[in-house]
């Protein structure tokens, strides 16, 4: 199979590329396209054997669902048994957004989709690009991180063409996605809504519409299995060996760390923010920016990790940030990139 790239501008969008996009969907094969989260690997969420094209082409546990977009709520209404008036409350303020809302299905969705629970998970994405996609193709679209299942997630589409050229039809080029980290996933299907993964909606901002809303215990304590797509297995992980540090002395641990593992012949790269970068000229170094923009941290993050792999490091030094409102999400992913090697400096 030849992977073919195609430019498209969110601003003057081509509705001739995504009428092509849309019959690859149509005809049972995968395209990946952006959002304003991160890359998405789409097919056809009602064509069983669609789906399962996602599974083998990212390498994906079958027992990890998937997420339906839609473009519009008339498009939910099919999807879904029943809607309770704290889903409700957040598509009014969220919706189209960053927001993943899992409610009990439908008939209509094919068992693969939701690894045959009786729930399904559902965003309307606010990129516009991938707005009129799954508009023009008139289904909903399952879409997953388009990546090799347990790799950094794709920020761009040379990140997407990486991992999956050869093995999906089209990639839709939006450029560089807006947040970077995935959606925020609230399961909103029984009396009481749960955060189930963190994303750019935080438990701050979703407490103000819900003040019930609670955080999954996977989320409080690391001895939890997640319950949530993108959480229960190894995942956001480079190639390199990472370690992340976090506090006020951070930095100047992270420089004594890497002289130690240059001196052991190691190739090092580093992760930190503007006020510390300079300390780091000896070794392949990139910045999170300015430490209170952590908007700015997220939308980096999967992409410096790629690049990372791409210098071909062979251990990350990186520094963490507070877990408290987007920290927490960012920290999320950190974490799993690391695989709980965290350091408190």
């Amino acid at each position: 199979m030849i992977t073919k790239t195609f430019s498209i501008d969110k601003e003057d969008i081509d509705d001739k590329i995504l009428k092509k996009a849309s019959e690859i969907i149509n005809d049972g094969e995968l395209v990946a396209f952006p959002t304003e989260t991160v890359y998405g690997l789409g097919a056809d969420g009602l064509n069983s054997n669609a789906c399962q094209k996602i599974f083998k082409a990212k390498g994906r546990p079958s027992d990890n669902p998937l997420i339906l977009h839609i473009s519009n709520k008339t498009m939910l209404y099919n999807l879904v048994d029943d809607i309770n008036e704290d889903a409700k409350k957040l598509m009014e303020s969220c919706w189209p957004g960053p927001l993943t809302l899992i409610l009990k299905k439908s008939n209509k969705i094919p068992d693969i989709v939701t690894a045959g629970l009786d729930t399904v998970a559902i965003r309307m994405p606010s990129d516009k690009i991938a707005s009129r996609f799954i508009e023009i193709s008139n289904t909903p679209i399952a879409a997953p991180s388009a990546n090799t299942s347990g790799k950094p997630s794709p920020t761009r589409a040379k990140d997407v063409f990486q991992d999956l050229n050869g093995k999906i039809s089209m990639i839709l080029d939006g450029g560089s996605c807006k947040i970077g980290i995935e959606s925020t996933v609230v399961d909103c299907s029984e009396d009481n809504p749960v955060i189930l993964r963190p994303g750019f909606y935080t438990f701050e901002d979703l407490q103000k519409i819900i003040p019930t809303i609670t955080l999954d215990d996977s989320l409080i304590s690391d001895e939890k299995t997640p319950r949530s797509p993108g959480q229960k297995y190894r995942h956001y992980s480079p190639n390199a060996k990472m370690k992340v540090y976090i506090g006020s002395n951070a930095a100047n641990k992270m420089l004594e760390e890497a002289n130690k593992f240059k001196n052991q012949g190691l190739k090092v790269g580093v992760l930190t923010f503007n006020d510390s970068i300079s300390l780091f000229d000896d070794f392949k170094s990139m910045s999170f920016g300015d430490r209170d923009n952590l908007s700015y941290m997220s939308h980096v993050l999967f992409t410096a990790l790629r690049e990372m792999d791409n210098n071909g490091v062979d251990i990350i030094l990186a520094e963490g940030v507070n877990e408290n409102n987007l920290g927490k999400s960012i920290m999320n992913r950190m974490k799993k990139s690391a695989s709980n090697n965290i350091f408190y400096i």
